[in-house]
């Protein structure tokens, strides 16, 4: 029985990834942060934590000391380091804590693994946003594309990458980075734009709210769901030598595209009800991701198996039974 640690255990990809390695008969134990609201911490994953499926540490990673202990103790075979600050326009509120958390934190569990369980595999969640607006000739972004960061989230997680790159060469490591695109789920945070339009649409229909304030209705994203993304995290640990993915599904949409189908799964006009505000937009935007994942299907033998329109048909669902 293969033992794994996930960093941030009540996150989204951290709820999925948690059920699909208890399939798979894993030893598990998950991260998470001390918090005045205790059952916010285990949220996502109260079942499974109940059921004493899954054994939670507390660990912080502005903490390099906690992040030593856990590591040291637990010794594991695998480590899904999936905890950070996530929020790209809070980076911008926050840019010292995100580089703190993110960049120095990813520091802290490979000094860990590398002096007290240097057999660990490591998985290391990287980000499409690194790419910032940099993309190949073709409109995509793959493995290769230069990373011009648009944000101190991306720029956080550029030095994370960088570190585990170094990391792996430098002392024989394995580490793999996934280099995800948006991913979403009905465990998506509801202050990210594709739970924040498919909540503020039922609350619309509900008659809870009258209008729904956004961003950049422009901006293209490459969205797919967070319980194949997990499927491609595991993959990459389970390689004869580690090495670093994009995980995408290679079709972008737009926020407006997003609007629309949602509001019109729901009869209502968008047009009606919804609000363009410059108070939602980035000092810095980020206008198009669309990921190449030829590497990851040829390597890992990977690809999404659940289309857009099905992601967001199942998140409204979620939230209709929630709201009703």
């Amino acid at each position: 029985m293969k033992t794994a640690l996930i960093t941030g255990a009540n996150g989204q990809d951290a709820s999925y990834l948690s059920e699909f390695l208890l399939e798979k008969k894993y030893n598990l134990h998950g991260t998470i942060r001390r918090n005045s609201v205790p059952e916010s911490q285990t949220s996502r994953i109260q079942d499974l934590h109940r059921e004493k499926k899954i054994k939670l540490h507390y660990m912080d990673l502005t903490d390099p000391l906690s992040v030593s202990y856990i590591i040291e103790k637990i010794k594991p075979d695998e480590i899904y380091h999936l905890a950070a600050q996530s929020h790209v326009q809070i980076s911008f509120d926050l840019p010292d804590y995100t580089i703190d958390a993110n960049s120095k934190g990813t520091l802290a569990i490979l000094e860990a693994v590398r002096k007290f369980s240097p057999k660990s595999r490591v998985y290391n969640a990287a980000s499409s946003e690194m790419f910032g607006n940099s993309q190949d000739a073709d409109g995509f972004q793959r493995e290769t594309t230069p990373l011009r960061p648009v944000s101190p989230y991306g720029c956080s997680k550029v030095c994370a990458y960088n570190l585990c790159s170094n990391y792996r060469n430098a002392y024989n490591m394995f580490v793999c980075s996934g280099i995800l695109f948006n991913h979403e789920s009905p465990r998506r945070g509801i202050n990210f734009v594709t739970n924040k339009v498919v909540l503020g649409a039922i609350k619309i229909k509900n008659k809870i709210e009258e209008k729904l304030t956004l961003g950049n209705l422009n901006a293209h994203r490459d969205w797919g769901h967070a319980k194949d993304y997990c499927r491609a995290m595991w993959l990459m640990l389970q390689q004869d030598k580690p090495d670093d993915y994009v995980i995408a599904t290679g079709i972008p949409r737009s926020v407006l595209y997003l609007v629309e189908y949602v509001f019109s799964k729901l009869n209502m006009n968008w047009k009606d009800y919804v609000i363009s505000s410059d108070n939602y937009l980035r000092p810095e935007e980020l206008h198009f991701l669309k990921g190449d994942y030829t590497k990851a299907k040829q390597k890992l033998g990977w690809e999404p198996t659940i289309s857009f329109e099905e992601m967001i048909d199942e998140m409204i669902e979620y939230w209709e039974k929630k709201i009703s």
